[in-house]
């Protein structure tokens, strides 16, 4: 096998990976928007050992009725930061509302006061550590050096090659 060849197969592989995990980059942002799917980092150990400090979760919002003792869901809370613990009692509300009571796997109380709820985000589930390499990669520097990246390996796979050499894998002088 020629030179060539072994660079033009590698080009197509590059290629071909490359579509793959754009078409799951689109899968994924199509099923976050259709199910209302987001991803929380957890910065505290309130909820160790099931989800340690450091943990990515995937979640997704749901209506308070469909919440049950024993879920583990996340709270917004207004002018504080959301709280993601697991819920103790639920006791119906007005209407479509539910008043829960919370508390972390790792605390010794239940969080000081309840919380009246019309939706809330449950946790699907959690990848201990991914918290970290995620905050990494949203830094700017990170962004730009991986934009140049992708855009220096689109330009390697889709820079043009004279007609002799795509044929043959040799150079063709004219």
């Amino acid at each position: 096998m020629s030179r060539g060849q072994i660079q033009g197969r590698l080009r197509e592989t590059v290629l071909n990976v490359a579509a793959a995990g754009g078409a799951v980059c689109i899968l994924a942002v199509v099923c976050a928007l259709l199910f209302n799917i987001t991803l929380i980092m957890f910065k505290t150990g309130s909820m160790s050992p099931a989800i340690p400090a450091g943990s990515l979760a995937v979640v997704r919002e749901i209506p308070a009725q469909e919440i049950t003792v024993g879920d583990v869901v996340t709270v917004d809370r207004p002018g504080k930061l959301p709280i993601t613990h697991r819920v103790q009692t639920v006791d119906p509300v007005e209407g479509a509302a539910r008043m829960i009571t919370m508390k972390g796997d790792a605390n010794t109380e239940a969080d000081p006061a309840p919380y009246v709820v019309e939706k809330v985000r449950l946790v699907l589930w959690s990848a201990p550590g991914l918290a970290h390499p995620l905050a990494a990669a949203a830094n700017p520097v990170v962004l730009g050096a991986t934009t140049v990246a992708v855009s220096a390996l689109v330009t390697w796979v889709l820079w043009p090659r004279s007609a002799g050499r795509r044929r043959s894998g040799q150079h063709v002088a004219a």
